[in-house]
């Protein structure tokens, strides 16, 4: 059985990683908060090691010029595509969701050229015009959706509350259709830390389902995810289709050192398994602006399911911090 390092990659929070051709690509927020970098290797326990390229840099002024945040590396109609979040200066909370292209079929070589910011579908005149972020998408059935993270109401409610809304795809950068919520914080547990948030989406497919995983709360130890699960021949754009479970799926434990999970994503591992992507940190207090600690580390989680294809989250035995000491050097990067 393949065995995964834990962590992956050190100070690297919002991690990605895609795979095609046998080959790994993976992306993160880098903790200066600035760039946008990706690595490939043909083994996951690569990627650590492997020479990151720096396919984009943040503008000096205007959009896109701070806070360069959670990317997602995606193949998308025939075309690579990294969707990331972006800030504005001045305005570094005008959080807004943009894309870079790959003019090639070689995202570790070829160039990349920015594709602005997202775009709503015709007469829907609300996507991306406040906090923004948190860009995921997915094919079913033919069709290409967007799920994304949205606050409304920033200036009247601070913090305003971050939603889950979906929509289907014309493009890679628009939208066909008017957006749907997909889901609000509507439990405690989505509440912690002086934020009410949903966000950080994940899809995952499995018997007969489509699963959307995403991460709730403030990002500190209270950081946890939760589950929206739909039927594959169902109307995904119909909230009611969509069930969400009234529990985390996976959230801290002190006890194994686990510490914020969340903002994960799904990948096929080097033996056909289900693999979740995700950060947490090893401790629990933060020491001032949670935006200054980047020790949310990449760690990778083998996935098992019950007996009806529901995903089942946790580290078994010899999974969790088995790092060897070569990783180990990755703790001052970015320091």
């Amino acid at each position: 059985m393949a065995v995964y390092n834990s962590p992956l990659v050190l100070q690297r929070a919002d991690p990605y990683l895609f795979k095609k051709d046998g080959k790994y690509y993976f992306t993160a927020t880098c903790p200066d908060y600035d760039r946008i970098e990706i690595k490939c290797a043909e083994h996951i326990n690569e990627i650590a090691d492997a020479p990151a390229r720096i396919v984009w840099k943040k503008h000096a002024l205007g959009a896109m010029a701070c806070h360069v945040w959670a990317p997602e590396i995606h193949y998308i109609m025939g075309k690579w595509v990294i969707y990331f979040a972006a800030g504005h200066k001045p305005g570094k909370w005008r959080i807004r969701p943009y894309a870079l292209i790959c003019k090639g079929d070689d995202p570790m070589t070829d160039a990349w050229e920015e594709a602005g910011m997202l775009r709503p579908a015709a007469g829907d005149q609300y996507p991306f015009t406040d906090f923004s972020l948190d860009t995921t998408v997915f094919e079913h059935g033919g069709k290409w959706f967007i799920i994304w993270a949205q606050k409304f109401g920033t200036v009247e409610s601070d913090p305003a509350i971050s939603n889950l809304y979906i929509a289907e795809l014309k493009t890679p950068t628009q939208l066909r259709t008017a957006h749907v919520l997909l889901t609000t914080p509507d439990y405690d547990w989505e509440r912690q830390g002086g934020f009410w948030v949903n966000e950080g989406p994940a899809v995952l497919k499995n018997a007969g389902k489509i699963f959307v995983t995403y991460s709730a709360s403030a990002t500190g130890s209270c950081y946890c995810m939760g589950m929206l699960t739909a039927d594959e021949d169902a109307d995904l754009m119909d909230p009611r289709s969509w069930k969400k479970e009234r529990y985390p799926v996976f959230k801290t434990d002190a006890a194994k050192k686990i510490y914020g999970p969340g903002h994960n994503c799904f990948v096929e591992g080097e033996e056909g398994e289900t693999l979740c992507m995700l950060h947490f940190r090893d401790y629990e207090k933060i020491t001032g602006d949670p935006l200054n600690d980047h020790n949310r580390h990449a760690h990778v989680m083998k996935i098992n399911f019950d007996a009806d294809g529901v995903p089942l989250f946790g580290f078994s035995d010899g999974e969790l911090y088995n790092a060897p000491v070569l990783n180990e050097r990755q703790k001052h990067i970015n320091a």
